[in-house]
């Protein structure tokens, strides 16, 4: 197995892993929100890599016998212009995209790619890696912590059922209504 930057003959792979990441996650969404659309495998990877691009970033891969069997994508996005009124602000990469293939985990690709990562890093004078790591995603948080990752920030989500409680009390109203109109024509 080789670490290496992208080459555009394995766009296919990349979009490959890609998919299925994201199929991973749609097993584990217990709030139900992600989907996999019709155009994620020929769109996602061409946005991620455009990010990529755009935020002096890198993509690595791990291949294996002419095959990407993982990959990892990462960005140094610039900071707001007022971001510094409560944030010191100091350079960070961050990783975008962690993916290796169901059939390779647990063999050490996963840290090879993300030493990979952290070494671009810091050869561009970043202090800091961040990573947003799905909530339901337990394989993925823990892979993190153990490699000296913690948490720093929570995004909690809430189902605002009073949306639909509204609807089905305003339906009850208006069959209410109709029953009594009926009901006056009928006795």
């Amino acid at each position: 197995m080789q670490i290496m930057e992208y080459e555009k003959k394995y766009l296919e792979d990349v979009k490959d892993l890609l998919v299925e990441l994201e199929e991973y996650i749609l097993t584990i969404d217990k709030d139900n929100l992600d989907q996999l659309h019709s155009d994620y495998r020929d769109k996602m990877a061409l946005l991620d890599l455009e990010e990529v691009n755009t935020n002096n970033g890198k993509c690595y891969l791990a291949v294996d016998e002419n095959k990407a069997i993982g990959l990892i994508m990462g960005t140094i996005p610039p900071y707001d212009e007022n971001d510094y009124l409560d944030y010191k602000c100091p350079k960070r990469g961050e990783i975008t995209e962690l993916i290796v293939t169901s059939k390779t985990r647990s063999k050490g690709v996963g840290q090879a790619l993300i030493n990979k990562m952290e070494e671009y890093f810091k050869s561009v004078g970043c202090e800091y890696v961040i990573v947003d790591v799905f909530a339901y995603n337990k394989i993925g948080i823990d892979f993190y912590n153990k490699s000296g990752y913690h948490h720093r920030m929570y995004t909690d989500i809430k189902k605002l059922w009073y949306v639909l409680l509204v609807s089905i009390y305003k339906y009850d109203m208006f069959v209410h209504r109709i029953l009594s109109m009926l009901k006056q024509l009928w006795f």
